[in-house]
C-alpha cells in the first residue's frame, strides 16, 4: 500500500492516508470498557496491538493477504497427493501477531480475571486489519473447552494449542512448537441441520488407551484446512458424535484429508474455506458417544462471541474511515463533517458501533465470570445468542452506510471500505444464521426461567435512569410472557431484536456519556428516529458523539 504526500492530498481535496495511529487510544468505548470489565492489567499490550494495527505495515498486510488469495495444491510435481494450501507471506505475518499476542488461546493458558475481555479487545483491534485470518484463531480458541471433555486428549494437545508460537506446516505433534485447530461440521445436504450428517465413523479398536475410528464422508465447509487438527461431526453406532482429526499422524504419515476445492467467497478472501473428503481418515472421539452436538455446544458460545467481536470490529473500522474522510473532504464550501446532515449520519453510525463494542465487552466479561457465577453464565448464554443475531445483522447495513460517506472512494478497491462491505454479511451466516440464533434464544427462554430472569436482571440494573428504556423493558417482558410457542417462533426475530436493543440501551445508559445513551434510546427504543442511519432527532448532541468516536490519534 503506497503512502502519498499528505500535502498533495490536501491540495486535491482528498483525505490523507489513515495510518500510524493507536486504535486503542482512539477508541473511547474500548478503553473505558476494557477497564470496566476487568482487563486493566492488559492495557500496555492493548496499546502495542493498537499501534501495530494502525501501522502502515500492518494495513498493507491486510490488503495483500486479500489481494493474493490462498492457492490449493492438491498434488506435488510427481503427482502425489499433498492437499496443501499456499498463503501469501502477509497472511503469515497477520497470523504470527495474532498467535504471539494470545488471541487464539491466552485465556486457557492464563485464566486470570479479565482474560477473556483482554483477548476480546485484542481480537477486536487486530480484526480491523484483516478479518479472514481470524477464522483459525477463533476456532482454536473455541476448541479447547470441547477437548477438555477428554482430559487425556486435552493433555496432549492443549499445551501446544495454547502456546504463543505460530508454527505453520504439517508435521507430527512431537515436532511442533504450536498448533491450531479447525472445525468441519456442516455437509452439503444439511447445512445447519448437523443431525442430518452422513459422514460415518467406524470403530477399529483401541490404539493405546483410546478407541480409534476411521471416518468416511465429506464436509461442505471446512475453513482453514492447514490447521493441525479439526473437530468434526460423524455418525457412530451410538449416533452423531464429535471427533478430533489430526492432519498428520503420530508416525509422521499424512492423514487422509482430501481438499476438493477452495470456496470462491464474496468476502473473507484471505481465509481458505474448503470442501474436504474423508476416506478411512483416522480420528479420536471427543465426548460421549452419540452426544456430538452436546460436545460441540462447549464451543458454540466462544465462536458466536467471536462473530460478535468481528462484526463490532468491522463497524468500528468503518465508522473511523467515514469520520476520517469527512474530516478532510470539502464539498459545497465546507468540510463534510461540518454539514448538519452528514454529522447526523456519522453520529448515528458511531452510536451503532459503540453499542456493539460495549455489548461484546460485557459478554466477554460474562465468559470470565461464568464458571463461578450462575447469573453470569445465563447472561453469557442468552446474551451471546442475542448479540450474534442482532450485531452481526446490523454490520452489513452499517458498512453500506459508512461506505456511502466516502462517495466514489468507498467503492474503489484501493480503499478498505469494499472489503469491509463484502466481509459484513459473513458473521450472520457462520455459527448459525439469523433464524438459528433467534430460535435458539427462544428455546433457552422457554427451557430456563432462570436464564430469562438473569437477562432481565442485567437490563434492570439501569432501571429508573431512562423512561424509554423502562418502557421498552416492560413491553419486552410482556411480549415474551404473552407469546405461545407457535406465535413466538413466528415473531422470533422481532422479539430477539428488541432484546438486543434493550440490552444495548441498558449498557449505554449505565456506562456511556449521556449524549450517546440518549441518542441511542431516542432512535432505537423510541419512535423519534427513522429506519435509516442519519435520522437522529433534533437536539441530539452529534458533536459530543463524534468527539468520543475518534478520541485521539
Amino acid at each position: 500500500m503506497d503512502l502519498i504526500d499528505r500535502s498533495r492530498t490536501a491540495e486535491a481535496n482528498q483525505p490523507p492516508p489513515l495510518v500510524d495511529y493507536d486504535l486503542f487510544a482512539a477508541d473511547a468505548a474500548l478503553t473505558e470498557g476494557a477497564k470496566r470489565e476487568g482487563a486493566t492489567w492488559a492495557i500496555p499490550s492493548f496499546h502495542e496491538i493498537g499501534r501495530k494495527a494502525g501501522s502502515a505495515e500492518a494495513i498493507a498486510w491486510g490488503f495483500d493477504a486479500n489481494r493474493f488469495a490462498p492457492i490449493l495444491r492438491t498434488h506435488d510435481r510427481y503427482g502425489l497427493r499433498i492437499d496443501e494450501v499456499e498463503f501469501h507471506p502477509s497472511y503469515h505475518h497477520l497470523m504470527n501477531v495474532a498467535v504471539s499476542y494470545g488471541m487464539h488461546a491466552a485465556p486457557w493458558r492464563d485464566p486470570r480475571p479479565g482474560a477473556h475481555v483482554a483477548r476480546a479487545a485484542k481480537f477486536y483491534m487486530w480484526s480491523q486489519v484483516d478479518a479472514g485470518h481470524g477464522c483459525p484463531i477463533s476456532m482454536t480458541y473455541a476448541a479447547v473447552p470441547a477437548l477438555r471433555t477428554e482430559p487425556e486428549v486435552a493433555g496432549e494437545w492443549e499445551p501446544l494449542l495454547a502456546a504463543p508460537v505460530y508454527d505453520p506446516g504439517l508435521r507430527p505433534l512431537s515436532e511442533k512448537r504450536g498448533v491450531l485447530c479447525g472445525m468441519g461440521m456442516t455437509e452439503r445436504q444439511g447445512g445447519s441441520d448437523v443431525r442430518s450428517n452422513t459422514t460415518r465413523a467406524q470403530s477399529v479398536g483401541r490404539g493405546g488407551a483410546r478407541e480409534m475410528y476411521l471416518l468416511t464422508g465429506s464436509k461442505w465447509f471446512c475453513s482453514a484446512p492447514m490447521c493441525d487438527a479439526f473437530l468434526v461431526l460423524a455418525q457412530a453406532d451410538e449416533g452423531l458424535s464429535c471427533f478430533l482429526v489430526p492432519r498428520v499422524l503420530p508416525n509422521g504419515a499424512r492423514n487422509v484429508f482430501r481438499i476438493q476445492r477452495l470456496k470462491d467467497k464474496l468476502g473473507n478472501r484471505s481465509n481458505a474455506s474448503s470442501e474436504v473428503e474423508f476416506d478411512g481418515t483416522s480420528a479420536t472421539m471427543i465426548g460421549e458417544p452419540g452426544r456430538g452436538v452436546q460436545t460441540i455446544i462447549a464451543m458454540v458460545n466462544q465462536t458466536r462471541l467471536d462473530c460478535v467481536i468481528g462484526s463490532a470490529a468491522g463497524m468500528r473500522q468503518a465508522v473511523v474511515q467515514a469520520i476520517h474522510h469527512a474530516s478532510h473532504r470539502r464539498a459545497f464550501g465546507k468540510l463534510l463533517i461540518d454539514q448538519p446532515l452528514m454529522r447526523n449520519v456519522l453520529a448515528d453510525l458511531a452510536l451503532e458501533s459503540e453499542a456493539a463494542t460495549t455489548l461484546m465487552l460485557r459478554l466477554a466479561c460474562a465468559c470470565d465470570r461464568s464458571a463461578r457465577d450462575a447469573q453470569e453464565s445465563h447472561v453469557q448464554r442468552v446474551g451471546t445468542a442475542v448479540a450474534k443475531y442482532w450485531v452481526c445483522k446490523r454490520a452489513a447495513v452499517h458498512a453500506g452506510e459508512a461506505l456511502e460517506c466516502l462517495g466514489g472512494n468507498g467503492y474503489v478497491e484501493e480503499f478498505i471500505m469494499p472489503r469491509l462491505y463484502r466481509e459484513a454479511p459473513l458473521n450472520s451466516i457462520w455459527e448459525g444464521s439469523g433464524n438459528v440464533n433467534a430460535l435458539d434464544v427462544l428455546r433457552v427462554l422457554v427451557k430456563s426461567q432462570a436464564a430469562a430472569e438473569a437477562f432481565f436482571a442485567e437490563i434492570e440494573q439501569a432501571a429508573g435512569a431512562d423512561r424509554r428504556l423502562d418502557a421498552a423493558a416492560a413491553a419486552l417482558r410482556q411480549t415474551i410472557a404473552a407469546n405461545g410457542e407457535t406465535e413466538a417462533e413466528w415473531s422470533a426475530r422481532s422479539i430477539v431484536e428488541r432484546m438486543a436493543l434493550v440490552l444495548q440501551a441498558s449498557l449505554l445508559v449505565r456506562h456511556a456519556p449521556s449524549a450517546v445513551a440518549d441518542g441511542f434510546c431516542a432512535t432505537r427504543l423510541d419512535n423519534e428516529g427513522g429506519r435509516a442511519f442519519g435520522t437522529l432527532p433534533t437536539g441530539a448532541d452529534a458533536e459530543a458523539i463524534l468527539e468520543r468516536a475518534l478520541a485521539s490519534r
